[in-house]
């Protein structure tokens, strides 16, 4: 008997069929144009589906973990297709069509890498974690490819063209979703191993993170040992398949999307703006937009350290007798006394970002600049720049806000390559150089 025809998920109507694999059905979304709902499967595969058995409930443990996975990377500011869970088994996602390549990213050596590199010991660490990439071929067990091979097929993806550019985009991108999800589950104690993810292109020419990601998508080892691993390798390493193997599997997909859920980010900062008048609110109040950007709790005061020395720092013990996680970002021009004196007096992080005009850049500047000895702040002309400092210095024992950075530092990547592609118009550098 033919399988019922879905005309509906998640009270969603649905349109066509438009792709269907070994663990998923991708459908049309004719109400939301530019996306498509992504149905899991109660299915699991390994060696290229030459190994597959149902397994009731996990297309419902894939689609939390899936969507607690792209929440967290969304969070970020990466740029993905996922939108938002519809159903217990589907989320909505922008459509794309896939540029047909997998993306690996590996910290320690193990699995097929130690194949395909013999005399490697296993556990080897990579720093900078290592990216390969392989053309999604099953008939040819999806053959690993270069970077020279992926540019000679010429894929035209959604009227984008994968050359050089795209290339290096997706592995900047490739390495650093696994940073961030790497930091995650470091607050979970547990080590990702290496993971794969795979790229689309939607209706706009953007390129996306896409597909799933969930735990047929990488080696996690709890602790840090091999010998708990949770994720689908224990299916993979079975000699046969047992009802009992599959409940085991099916509590280990489990046990990941319930530790997703526990992995919490720090809330317990704070960058406190100090300014020496109203006069610069302003200037200070684009400085907390910076801030809130980088997702950095923000308060803004109005203190002075000549008129009120008293005053102000009793507002930095306020401060300090509530949260350990403080910085002090001091406005003043002028005579600035401000951030020195609170210097002197505390010992979190201050910095200095006056208010500079024109007319009077230089002593402003410099009352920031020749401190005393025994002061430590620092000083920055930008409210962008004081943000930035800001989140480094939170960053370091928050995954959340180190991995906003990150993403910041791939879009200015990504900026200066878009900018000399258009400059460049329909011609490429090969072109050009004729």
């Amino acid at each position: 008997m033919a399988a019922k025809a879905i005309t509906e998920v998640g009270g969603i109507k649905v349109g066509k069929l438009l792709i269907e694999g070994k663990t998923k059905q991708v459908y049309d979304v004719p109400s939301q144009p530019g996306h498509s709902i992504l149905l899991n499967k109660d299915r699991i595969t390994a060696h290229n589906g030459v190994r597959a058995h149902e397994l009731e409930g996990k297309a419902k443990i894939s689609n939390q973990t899936n969507a607690k996975v792209f929440g967290l990377l969304n969070r970020a500011g990466l740029r993905t297709a996922f939108v938002r869970m519809v159903s217990d088994d589907a989320f909505l996602a922008r459509q794309c069509e896939m540029v047909p390549i997998e993306w690996v990213t590996r910290r320690l050596a193990t699995g097929s890498f130690l194949k395909r590199n013999p005399g490697v010991r296993e556990g080897h660490r990579f720093s900078p974690a290592k990216v390969e990439t392989f053309f999604k071929d099953d008939a040819n067990d999806d053959p690993q490819w270069s970077d020279e091979q992926i540019i000679s097929a010429g894929f035209t993806v959604n009227g984008v063209t994968i050359g050089q550019d795209e290339v290096d985009i997706m592995r900047k991108t490739t390495r650093l979703v696994f940073e961030v999800l790497e930091r995650a589950w470091a607050t979970r104690n547990c080590a990702l191993i290496d993971m794969k993810i795979e790229f689309g292109v939607d209706n706009t020419g953007q390129l996306l993170v896409a597909d799933v990601i969930d735990s047929d998508s990488w080696r996690l080892w709890p602790s840090g040992d091999k010998r708990l691993m949770v994720d689908k390798q224990v299916y993979r390493n079975l000699a046969s398949v047992t009802a009992a193997d599959l409940d085991t599997v099916k509590r280990n997909f489990a046990w990941v999307s319930e530790q997703l859920d526990a992995i919490a980010v720090p809330t317990d900062h704070l960058v406190v703006i100090l300014m020496g008048s109203a006069s610069d609110t302003e200037h200070c109040e684009r400085i907390a937009k910076q801030c809130r950007e980088l997702g950095l709790n923000t308060e803004l005061r109005v203190t002075s350290a000549h008129k009120g020395t008293d005053a102000t720092l009793q507002i930095v013990r306020e401060y300090e007798g509530v949260l350990s996680k403080l910085v002090f970002i001091t406005v003043a021009g002028r005579s600035n006394g401000l951030g020195p004196v609170l210097s002197g007096n505390t010992t979190y992080p201050v910095i200095n970002c006056p208010p500079v005009r024109p007319d009077n850049v230089t002593q402003d500047v410099w009352s920031s600049l020749n401190l005393p000895s025994g002061l430590g702040c620092s000083t920055v002309l930008y409210p962008e720049a004081a943000a930035l400092h800001a989140a480094q210095i939170f960053g370091l024992d928050n995954f959340l806000i180190w991995s906003r950075l990150r993403v910041r530092q791939l879009d200015n990547y990504c900026t200066l390559v878009y900018a000399d592609k258009k400059l460049r118009g329909v011609r490429g550098v090969a072109d050009a150089l004729h």
